[in-house]
């Protein structure tokens, strides 16, 4: 290997790449072993720090097959035994249950944006609430439709381009992807999103609907 070439490496652990590997069997029925989820992992550790509005279109190269490890780590009680797999709910990292998600993309805010804009798009996805980022991408708070509303309804005036820099709030409930849901259940049953932050910059969002979703679906 020429590592001249190289411009950045990336580390992955073995819980997140067979993680990963068993995510591209359920999403994308792509039977990958564990030196793919290795790949799948690095990519996204590479992108998330990437400058906010880079457009590029990442490549990712799946050199193995699951073939040789169905007994391995796509054996849930292998992976339950070997620490892999949480047995109780409580025990599941945060970065587990955002990669549980059927819908992964975490649709956000940039100050600056406009309040029009910020209300297309919470009522394109149907979503309530956005992670607000500074032009560098690191968490900077939350909007919630509730106060964009109040907003709109005190105020009778309103110019196309006032933005969301006065409405956002601090974001209460942030936690980085390894925090178990036991640790930050208080924040969900006091109503608060759940906002997962790696390097400053957040990677997901968790409702009391996606934590319910995942456990039933493991019930």
């Amino acid at each position: 290997m020429d590592i001249t070439v190289v411009d950045a490496i990336e580390r992955a652990g073995d819980r997140e790449s067979f993680l990963w590997a068993r995510q591209l069997v359920r999403q994308e029925g792509i039977f990958a072993g564990g030196s793919s989820g290795s790949a799948i992992a690095g990519a996204l550790k590479y992108c998330r720090k990437l400058p906010s509005g880079v457009d590029r279109i990442p490549v990712v190269i799946l050199p193995d097959s699951g073939s040789r490890y169905l007994s391995k780590f796509y054996d849930d009680k292998w992976m339950r035994e070997s620490g892999f797999l949480s047995m109780e709910f409580g025990e599941t990292a945060l970065g587990d249950l955002l990669i549980a998600k059927t819908d992964k993309v975490l649709y956000t805010a940039t100050l600056g944006d406009s309040i029009r804009k910020v209300v297309a798009v919470m009522h394109q996805y149907g979503i309530s609430q956005m992670p607000v980022v500074g032009k560098d991408g690191s968490l900077a708070g939350l909007i919630e439709e509730v106060d964009l509303l109040n907003h709109m309804l005190e105020k009778h005036e309103h110019s196309q381009d006032e933005t969301i820099d006065a409405l956002v709030q601090n974001a209460g409930a942030t936690f980085p992807p390894e925090t178990s849901l036991e640790e930050a259940m208080q924040s969900l049953k006091s109503g608060l999103a759940l906002i997962v932050v790696e390097n400053s910059r957040p990677i997901g969002i968790l409702t009391k609907i996606d934590v319910l979703d995942y456990v039933a679906g493991k019930i």
